[in-house]
């Protein structure tokens, strides 16, 4: 997960309380907070997120929405889009634009939509993403299928920063954080297709058939996660995902730029080999 900050903006829900602690709360002439700082700030806040329908992305949305955003979904679920959009109160709140990221013209559409409906855009969330099938031999790609995962996780990420940069650069800020596999921690193509961000999401298991997308399927996904991350008797859920970008939209993450943080349980750090995906 990827954090371009410049004057990251902040979600808004209430005025900025006083500084959480106390003068007895001291050590070394060092305040201590009782409670993490508030990222509400006023005036609301405007995000646009890119497949943010369904799975990780709508609970970014959900989460946005709850700590007071102006939240916009761009996706191509129609559907799932607005019965988000009705749940999370409607077109005060949230809106929805059909937008397919690999064609430039959605993409400036969407960016003009929550633009004009909402005066501005402070955060871009990139999250729409594929994975692709699921592909074991380098021998066997379909170049096709191979070109629409770049389209959409590379060619769509571009377009979707070019297009809120016409938003946020004239204002001089804004936040863009962009979701990604684990897969580009460990700089691996075409070896094995590891799950978007590990989370046993329809996205994560999108290579299987629907049918085949079951109970025990998704308990092996766990099973696998949990064996080789350092963090135990813990699921990764994509609301652990959605905190984490909550966080790199808000104020308390300021001087935080170019961060790639991984949200996965130490996988990454702890398995250097790659023999668990062999």
């Amino acid at each position: 997960m990827e954090s371009l900050n410049h004057n990251p903006l902040v979600l808004d829900l209430k005025p900025r309380p006083s500084l959480p602690w106390s003068n007895d709360e001291r050590i070394s002439g060092h305040s201590l907070p009782r409670q993490p700082v508030s990222i509400a700030t006023p005036p609301r806040k405007v995000a646009l997120i890119t497949g943010g329908a369904s799975g990780i992305g709508e609970s970014i949305a959900r989460l946005f929405h709850t700590h007071g955003a102006k939240v916009c979904i761009a996706d191509v679920q129609d559907g799932p889009g607005r019965l988000l959009c009705d749940s999370l109160g409607g077109e005060d709140h949230t809106s929805f634009v059909h937008c397919n990221v690999t064609i430039e013209e959605d993409v400036q559409r969407a960016v003009d939509h929550a633009a004009e409906k909402y005066g501005t855009i402070d955060i871009l969330v990139n999250n729409a993403g594929i994975v692709g099938p699921k592909v074991s031999d380098i021998r066997q790609v379909n170049i096709d299928d191979f070109k629409h995962v770049f389209d959409v996780n590379v060619h769509g990420v571009f377009l979707a920063m070019k297009h809120s940069a016409r938003v946020m650069i004239p204002r001089g800020k804004g936040s863009i954080i962009s979701p990604a596999s684990v897969c580009r921690v460990f700089w691996v193509v075409l070896v094995r297709i590891l799950t978007r961000d590990q989370i046993p999401t329809a996205l994560g298991m999108s290579h299987l058939p629907e049918e085949e997308r079951t109970e025990d399927v998704l308990k092996g996904f766990l099973s696998f996660v949990g064996l080789h991350a350092n963090l135990k008797g813990v699921d990764l859920l994509p609301g652990d995902v959605a905190n984490a970008v909550l966080f790199l939209a808000s104020d308390e993450s300021k001087y935080i730029s170019g961060l790639n943080m991984t949200v996965d349980g130490a996988v990454t750090c702890v398995n250097t080999t790659l023999q668990q995906f062999d």
